[in-house]
């Protein structure tokens, strides 16, 4: 009796290799999520008193600085934002260098070195909280936290496109978008999961070891999280074209991924569609805080309630693509999630104040990123040059954090003066143009 054909996840899941792999980006990912929880942690714990005013130094800084700290909760996302802009800074400039030295050396000792030293560094969070001296009012364990991050960051770099230029090598071209598929739901799962359930797995973990008399139990979760994300990539067998010395400079290189922007029309068509998605997933960080005000016992500090669905939609989506998508053309799949999300926005200006339908249509969003985002991911893993993968997905990294950086000032901005509902239209308005431009009649 011949053996059924395996499909979807379940071809893919079945390649010992890969599956290795998908753990490993498990844990990691899981830990870079429960990493930026942490921080918070820390500074509501230690660095934030219960009253603003009795952060003396702190408070005269803001004050100088012309920020009216009248809450804690306000004085927590001050020292927060160091943090976040600790952690973007290496993602915006450095992932297109990573990516070139990701192409250097061998994929799977980049991933295991990555997450090893990441496991290794954050060992080194409970030193922050030794008395010190103060600088601009916080002590040196606050700062000491905010270069930990960015080192951490920095680290992330060189992972991501290292891990990604690595799933073309274990996964046959025809279960790439499978393999994408699940690639993409186990990010936005970990997004989810990470923040969602980062801050109860801290307080059990330093509550549990108290009880057993062990102090900083909280510290114990991000090392064991990169350790085994290490551990279970060192045992991939990967085989890789041997990289010959070629004596060009990093820039000469980088300048090979991006002439492959250049000649390639369906990468660059590709990169095109990640950016402008995650441009609108950017902006829809900031309007989620409107949309949520105006929902009756919601509130602006809810807001995490709409991104959450969101990414439920995105992972419902991915899971679909995987299962469903094989022999769908890439064009239709990227043209109906264009019109997804921008049919989402328009219905999301007008359902202001409805709880449930907003849920669904950040959901509906959430399906329409997944149907835009894996067929352009598929197409790059697909068309690029396996030599030229790392310096490619390097340059995608780059791209995609300004892309994700730039929208959080200009919707705050435009949104404060000009209001919601324009910056909605005129979001669906660039979802829906370039739904048209991808011509979805012609035959592929």
């Amino acid at each position: 009796m011949v053996p059924p054909k395996q499909e979807g996840l379940e071809a893919v899941l079945a390649l010992p290799a890969f599956r290795r792999l998908w753990l490993g980006q498990i844990f990691s990912q899981l830990a870079d999520k429960f990493y930026i929880v942490l921080m918070v942690f820390l500074i509501a714990q230690y660095w934030v008193t219960d009253t603003p005013q009795d952060n003396g130094a702190l408070a005269e800084a803001a004050a100088s600085l012309r920020l009216d700290l009248e809450t804690r909760t306000q004085m927590i996302t001050l020292l927060a934002t160091g943090i976040y802009v600790a952690n973007t800074l290496p993602a915006m400039f450095l992932g297109t260098v990573a990516g070139v030295w990701a192409d250097r050396w061998p994929k799977r000792e980049v991933m295991v070195a990555s997450n090893a030293l990441r496991a290794g560094l954050v060992l080194l969070a409970p030193l922050a909280l030794v008395p010190g001296p103060y600088l601009l009012g916080l002590s040196w364990g606050y700062w000491g936290l905010v270069v930990m991050t960015f080192l951490e960051s920095v680290l992330t770099q060189f992972f991501a496109p290292a891990e990604q230029a690595a799933i073309p090598l274990l996964v046959p071209r025809p279960r790439l978008l499978a393999a994408i598929s699940l690639y993409q739901a186990t990010s936005m799962g970990a997004t989810i999961v990470g923040f969602a359930l980062g801050d109860p797995v801290l307080r059990m973990l330093r509550n549990g070891l108290a009880s057993l008399g062990f102090k900083g139990g909280e510290f114990v979760l991000l090392p064991l999280c990169y350790g085994l994300a290490a551990f279970i990539i060192s045992t991939i067998p990967m085989q890789e074209t041997p990289r010959q010395e070629s004596g060009t400079s990093v820039w000469s290189e980088i300048a090979e991924g991006i002439q492959v922007l250049r000649e390639r029309t369906s990468v660059r068509s590709a990169m095109v569609h990640l950016v402008l998605l995650y441009s609108i997933l950017a902006a829809l960080y900031v309007l989620a805080i409107s949309l949520a005000s105006a929902i009756e016992g919601l509130g602006p500090t809810q807001f995490g309630t709409l991104l959450a669905m969101s990414g439920v939609g995105m992972a419902a989506g991915a899971l679909a693509v995987a299962q469903l998508g094989q022999g769908v053309s890439r064009r239709v799949m990227a043209t109906a999630g264009l019109t997804t999300i921008a049919f989402s926005l328009v219905l999301l200006g007008q359902s202001r104040g409805n709880l449930i339908f907003t849920l669904g249509l950040c959901a509906l969003l959430g399906v329409g990123a997944s149907l835009l985002a894996i067929p352009a991911q598929t197409t790059i893993q697909e068309d690029t040059p396996e030599p030229l993968r790392g310096k490619v997905f390097g340059l995608q990294n780059n791209l995609i954090n300004i892309a994700l950086s730039l929208p959080l000032v200009l919707a705050g901005t435009v949104v404060s003066r000009y209001g919601l509902l324009p910056v909605l239209w005129i979001l669906a308005a660039i979802a829906f143009l370039a739904a048209l431009l991808e011509r979805p009649w012609r035959r592929c």
